[in-house]
């Protein structure tokens, strides 16, 4: 076949449905460690796949840290093996038991977690104390996302000040994820990151000039890979990179990273002449962004009109070409939230949808 996405039985697949490329895979963990130089500096993140598959391919490759959003994350790629795992996710609640018993259940797995509050910090020393466990922790710092963590400067270097001497916990180091800052202008972006983490590095240095143990910086989203891969004492927690997507290619185009998962869909009606209808709605693409959402193979000057639950409606000078029930294949805006939308995949093989693997972590809770 001419395209490298088509597959040659799509009358097993039902649609719509996430098609993941092995080798393709595999191509982006070689590139993903060539950036890094070392393998050791890499912990990417499981969210964007949720899959125990992939974990054995990035294992294959001699990845040994991950990183994860939720417990079902972390107990996911335990259970396929990670040797370590970050939840880089500040434990409240209920999860602070959770991580807990995580840790029991995983023994062999090495956990870490993060915090930002001070009063959290107690509560998650005071449960690691009576659960008879260390938990260690990285304080985690706000450079700029405004979405958690706590600003690299004196309250940061209290917390982890207060961190060094709580009981029941152990610094583990620094986390910072700079999520906000993409843009396909290389320079800007640049500026953009050394500005972020100025004061990340001044607080490092701090905290070392007082004797505190800071083992680990952990940062890096994957618009800012390549760029954070040139602080060698940084580990690169970027997780899209391994099945990337249009919003990747968009702002990484010398990142030499290739799609590896594509959305199999239908025509399922042409209400108009110049309208096709896909099963491609809501529940089938992440919906987060701004449309459009998936950039459609042979399609790709048509423009979206409408998306709901169940449909994507777009307008195209090529619709008479198409006919009800015809395939049409597509690469989402982004995959993470795509992934967790459906609840198996297709593992192509030799240009065959040969393997269906459940979308295991997208549960909120497997067994713990």
């Amino acid at each position: 076949m001419s395209n490298w996405y088509e597959i040659s039985n799509p009358g097993d697949v039902s649609s719509p449905a996430i098609l993941l490329y092995p080798q393709r895979i595999e191509q982006n963990l070689r590139q993903m460690v060539a950036t890094a130089g070392d393998v050791a500096r890499l912990r990417p993140h499981v969210k964007t796949h949720k899959l125990p598959q992939i974990i054995a391919l990035k294992r294959k490759a001699g990845i040994r840290k991950f990183k994860a959003s939720t417990i079902a994350e972390a107990e996911m790629a335990a259970s396929a093996g990670a040797e370590d795992i970050l939840l880089a996710y500040q434990p409240v609640g209920p999860n602070i038991s959770r991580f807990i018993e995580l840790i029991r259940l995983f023994p062999q797995t090495r956990f870490m977690t993060l915090v930002d509050d001070p009063v959290n910090l107690e509560r998650i020393g005071k449960a690691a104390v009576s659960a008879a466990v260390v938990i260690e922790l990285l304080v985690d710092l706000n450079v700029g996302m405004n979405r958690t963590g706590i600003a690299p400067g004196d309250a940061a270097a209290a917390l982890y000040r207060a961190l060094c001497h709580t009981p029941g916990v152990k610094a583990a180091g620094l986390h910072a994820y700079e999520g906000h800052l993409h843009s396909s202008n290389r320079e800007a972006l640049g500026q953009a990151v050394e500005s972020a983490f100025a004061p990340v590095w001044e607080l490092r240095e701090l905290l070392l000039s007082e004797s505190l143990p800071v083992p680990a910086t952990i940062a890096s989203g994957s618009p800012t890979f390549v760029l954070m891969a040139r602080h060698p004492d940084v580990e690169l927690g970027a997780g899209t990179t391994v099945l990337s997507d249009v919003h990747h290619e968009q702002d990484s185009p010398a990142h030499r990273f290739v799609p590896a998962a594509v959305l199999l869909c239908r025509v399922v009606s042409k209400p108009q002449p110049d309208l096709l209808c896909l099963d491609l709605g809501h529940k089938a693409v992440a919906s987060e962004m701004p449309l459009p959402r998936v950039r459609l193979f042979g399609l790709e000057y048509s423009v979206a009109l409408t998306h709901s639950e169940e449909h994507l409606v777009v307008r195209s000078a090529r619709a008479a070409q198409y006919q009800v029930g015809d395939v049409v294949y597509g690469i989402p805006y982004h995959i993470c939230p795509t992934m967790a939308l459906h609840s198996e995949v297709w593992a192509v093989q030799d240009g065959r949808a040969a393997e269906r693997w459940p979308v295991v972590a997208r549960a909120r809770r497997i067994n713990v």
